[in-house]
Order: structure tokens, then sequence, then C-alpha cells
């Protein structure tokens, strides 16, 4: 593990452990970056925006980005490995989902970015020449990337891509827990030919360290940040003394709406996806479904006999994040119904030393408990019944958060008229995590400021600037 600065690669700090959370196992270490590494790997990377970085086209972007993701690409088993030894998820997990679409981030934008036309106007003048407006898109300049434990690879490039498309210039900062994937990156960054100081990594703890040093450094004109809610606050008065603009995509306590109309052998199938995806893991996960009376009973038999046959889901990521979602599960245990799950599994082998919970469904918690209004971030679903669409709505659109949900239903009517009233930024109907990346991403309310995707994105990472020619 080495952080990534000005082009070299560097393992200059003290050591954290690493842990394997699917065994509690020490298998390395990764050092810590220094204020003095941070302040380097800032200056490393204003200084290249001012190198030839700084005169290469769109296309030579696009193409640098293309090289990245064949590097990726070339080494898909070596980030595979890497990153289900940092978090535990399953192999097929991190293979069919993690490491192709760290692939697509980079394609994606690459090809976004060619295809990206700047608009002009012909202004009338009163001396009836006219003039020429037009906008070109400018880079923000250095970038702060902060990215967190669950999807490491996914959402580390998820904006590395957009930022670098645009021309900026970045320095990141992985989770301390994750760290192996963004190592892997920088190694693909060199060998891709990325200029020295365009990509820098530096690793180590948020508050009081390397991720508050990078936020707060003067040097850093821009901040993207995936994590928690009370973090990001933290970030956003960091960046509020300097005006930096910042890309938030924080908490949720996603809701799942099931109609009576719904074909329920797909809403529990859906459900169970979208609950327990990485044991809960997700920020996209649901953690609360609201389903309508007639068939409230059939569906919670049916989801928590499904929790219950559950095999191929990952580790919490430490031994605090497990104790957190435990406590939860037993208070809401004393004052609802467990009726799947609700503890620690016990394998008889390594993994009893891991930091497991399992797939859990409860029921009977008022809509104030901690365990309905709070982010549990765990496999964890709380279940309870409505009787109106308007009900539906006032439940599902409760509490602070507003990044995503799900509708399932049989009456496209209905559909129509649920999912744009649900307070989010991503509503599913009858699907879930279903991803066009060219679409918004991001929440409302305490969930996120601003939207990732596509455009979207590179409008974030870059400055419109008009050019008005008088002809």
């Amino acid at each position: 593990m080495r952080h990534y600065v000005g082009g070299g690669f560097d393992t200059s700090g003290d050591p954290f452990p690493l842990v394997d959370p699917a065994n509690g196992r020490t298998v390395g270490e990764a050092p810590a970056a220094s204020r003095e590494l941070v302040d380097r790997a800032v200056v490393a990377a204003r200084r290249a925006l001012r190198g030839p970085w700084a005169s290469w086209s769109p296309a030579e972007r696009s193409r640098m980005l293309h090289r990245i993701a064949d590097g990726i690409e070339r080494r898909f088993e070596e980030f595979v490995a890497r990153e289900c030894a940092d978090t535990g998820k399953p192999r097929e997990l991190a293979s069919t989902v993690d490491v192709p679409r760290a692939i697509a981030n980079f394609r994606s934008y690459a090809d976004l970015l060619t295809g990206r036309a700047e608009r002009s106007w012909h202004t009338p003048t009163p001396d009836g020449r006219g003039a020429l407006n037009y906008t070109v898109h400018k880079p923000l300049g250095v970038v702060a990337v902060i990215s967190p434990w669950n999807l490491p690879l996914l959402l580390l490039t998820w904006k590395v891509a957009p930022a670098l498309a645009t021309g900026n210039t970045v320095v990141a900062k992985p989770s301390e827990l994750t760290p192996g994937t963004a190592c892997l990156l920088a190694e693909v960054m060199a060998e891709a030919g990325v200029p020295a100081g365009v990509f820098n990594l530096v690793h180590g703890e948020g508050s009081g360290a390397a991720g508050q040093w990078l936020t707060e450094h003067p040097g850093v004109d821009a901040v993207a940040f995936t994590g928690e809610s009370r973090t990001g606050t933290s970030i956003m008065r960091a960046a509020a003394e300097r005006l930096a603009p910042v890309s938030f995509e924080l908490g949720g306590k996603n809701a799942g709406l099931v109609f009576a109309d719904a074909d329920l052998e797909q809403a529990v199938g859906g459900t169970l996806r979208s609950a327990f995806t990485h044991s809960g893991q997700v920020c996209l996960c649901t953690e609360r479904v609201y389903v309508q009376r007639p068939v409230f009973e059939e569906f919670t038999d049916a989801l928590a006999a499904g929790a219950g046959t559950l095999s191929e889901y990952g580790p919490m990521i430490s031994a605090a994040h497990r104790d957190k979602v435990l406590g939860h599960l037993a208070k809401a245990a004393a004052d609802g119904e467990l009726r799947a799950g609700g503890g620690a599994p016990r394998f008889g082998d390594e993994r009893d030393g891991g930091f497991w919970v399992e797939p859990t469904v409860l029921t009977g918690l008022a809509e104030d408990h901690p365990a309905v209004r709070e982010e549990i971030f765990g496999p964890v679903v709380h279940l309870a019944p409505f009787d109106t669409e308007e009900e539906a709505l006032a439940l599902a659109n409760a509490g602070p958060y507003g990044l995503a949900a799900t509708v399932w239903t049989g009456d496209v009517s209905r559909a129509h008229r649920v999912a744009p009233a649900l307070d989010v930024g991503i509503a599913w109907v009858n699907t879930w995590n279903l991803r066009d990346l060219r679409t918004p991403f991001g929440g409302v309310k305490a969930s996120g400021i601003g939207r990732e995707g596509g455009d979207h994105s590179l409008d974030f990472f870059s400055e419109p600037m008009n050019v008005c020619v008088k002809l």
C-alpha cells in the first residue's frame, strides 16, 4: 500500500492496520499521510494544471481515459481480489458490479467528452453587425475526491473519471478501511501515461488526519465526497471558508412501496436484492418497506423466508460497524418483532472471528423508532402496512433523508403518479438499481447536494465561461 504523489510512489507515514472483515485478522498495513505529504500532493496537482496537461485536447483526454479502462481490464482479477480482501464482499459482486462499473465509468466519460458540444448565439447589436456569444468550459482546478469503504473502486472512479475528463487534477483519499483498489488504480494511472501530478493518492483517516487536511487545504478548488451526512456537514463547513464548490452523495433511509396490485413474487425478489445486496452496505439499499394491508402478511412471510435462505452475503466492514448494527437490532427486537435474522451467524470456521450480521426482517416498530428513522447501513429492513396511496407517500417522504425509493405496482397510472411525488433523487418502478450512467444521480434533503452522472458530472467539474466577440 503506497501513496502516489507527483508521479511517484511513497511509503512514508505511520502505518495503520488493515483487517479482513470476513475473519477479523490483520492482513497488512498502509501508511498514513502526514500533513506535509498532503500539502505536497496538492502542490503537485496545482503544478500539473500549469504543465502539459493544460494543453491536452478533449480528444486526448478521452483517449487517456480509455487507456485507464484498458489497464483495469488487463488487471481485472487483481482488482477483484483486492476489492474482496478489503471489503469481504462476495467475489460475484465484485466481479459483476464493482470492477466492471469502474471500467464503464472511464469509458462512458471518455465517450461523453468527445460528443460534448459548446453552445453559441448570434446576438443582434444596434449597428446591425451583431456579436457572437459562445460558451467554453474550463476545469475547476485541483479537486479533492473523498471516497467511502462500501464500494471503494466504483465510487472512487465515479468521481475521478469526470474530473479528469474535464481537465482537472485530482488528489484522492480512499477510506482508510479499503485502500487496496485505489493503490492499484494509481499503478494503472502510471502505466497509462497520466502526466505527473494529474492524479495523486494519499491514505489516512478523516478527522484530524489526511481527509480533514485535504478538504481544508487552501489549494483545493472543489471537493467531491461520498459518505455519511455528518461528515458532509464538516466538509461543507471547511469548503465554505473559501467558497469551494462541493458535490455530496450522502446517507439514506430508503423506502420501498408495495401496492396490492404488484406482482408479489417480483416485489419480494426485488426487495431481497434492494435490502440485502452487500449486506445492506450500499447507499441505495432499502431499509424500510411499506406494504398495502391486503398483502402485508403474505409479503412479510415471503420476504422473511427469503432472507432466511440467503447465503451469498458478506460481513460488516468493521467490528465497530457490526456492533452498531447489532445494537440497533437488540433495541428493535425488544420493541418490535423479529421475523428473520436478528443476530450474528455462527459458521464453525474462521468466519466466526469476522464481522457478520444475519439478514434481518423486522415488523411492529413505531415510525419514530431509531431503527426506522436512522440509517443503519446493514442487512436490516423494517416492514409496516399502509392503506391508501396518500398514506404510503406520507410515510415514504417522512424523515431527513431523500436518496432513493422503489415502487412495486401493476398499475401504470399509479406508477407515474407516485414515483414523481416521492421526495428522492431516484425512484425505481418494479426494479431496483437499474442504472444508466447518463442519468442524474444524487439525493435531496440530508442525502446530498448536486447530481452525478453523464453531463451532470461534467457540468460540476467544469466552470462555464462566456466569450462575447463584437463582429
